[in-house]
């Protein structure tokens, strides 16, 4: 049983490659967050298409939270049970990157709330798909959601961020370059992917 998630800036090309990598494997789950789950559904909707109301960044990162924790006990906890492969498009990590230093909240602080929601399942690979801006952003041709619409500088530290733990924790991730095709992108993926957890 084996917990991958894919991360990275907006236009990265997570979902796109999560996918990917599940075309190559036997009866994965893929998922992703938020929203992966009914209540996560309606979250997702608060959280990146509102406009009729702000959101405060504490309460942001605790919907987050809420959303994960449901997560973790429809989909990945149960996927993991069944020995299945679970490919996740965000995971925990998000939240470290977005809201610990996107929003400025601090990284510590972001990722003591979501222990508690995790309960232990982080994580065993992550995937960091690692873009130049001015790439993503070209890729982006469809209207933003409300964590894409954030300001450059947001962004920007959201990426260093992302850059920081994976120099951090090399044991438990892995950076890919996420330019050029999408068919380049996929089987460094998969290289990756593969030899770090030792598949065929």
């Amino acid at each position: 049983m084996t917990y991958v998630t894919f991360e990275g800036g907006e236009g990265s090309g997570k979902s796109t490659q999560a996918r990917l990598l599940a075309n190559r494997l036997e009866n994965p789950v893929i998922t992703r967050e938020p929203g992966a789950t009914p209540l996560g559904v309606q979250l997702r909707a608060l959280l990146l298409t509102s406009e009729e109301f702000d959101i405060d960044a504490r309460a942001e990162t605790l919907l987050m939270a809420a959303d994960r924790a449901q997560h973790m006990a429809e989909v990945v906890r149960p996927g993991l049970a069944e020995g299945r492969v679970v490919l996740s498009d965000r995971s925990v990590y998000s939240s470290l990157a977005y809201q610990g230093a996107g929003r400025q909240l601090g990284v510590a602080q972001v990722k003591q709330l979501n222990e508690w929601a995790l309960d232990g399942c982080w994580p065993d690979l992550v995937v960091l798909l690692d873009v130049q801006r001015e790439t993503a952003q070209a890729r982006l041709d469809r209207a933003l959601d409300r964590l894409e619409q954030a300001s450059e500088e947001f962004h920007k530290r959201v990426l260093e961020s992302y850059r920081q733990m994976a120099a951090d924790d090399p044991d438990h991730w892995v950076v890919v370059s996420a330019e050029g095709t999408i068919d380049d992108v996929s089987a460094r993926v998969w290289s990756a992917v593969r030899t770090r957890l030792g598949w065929s």
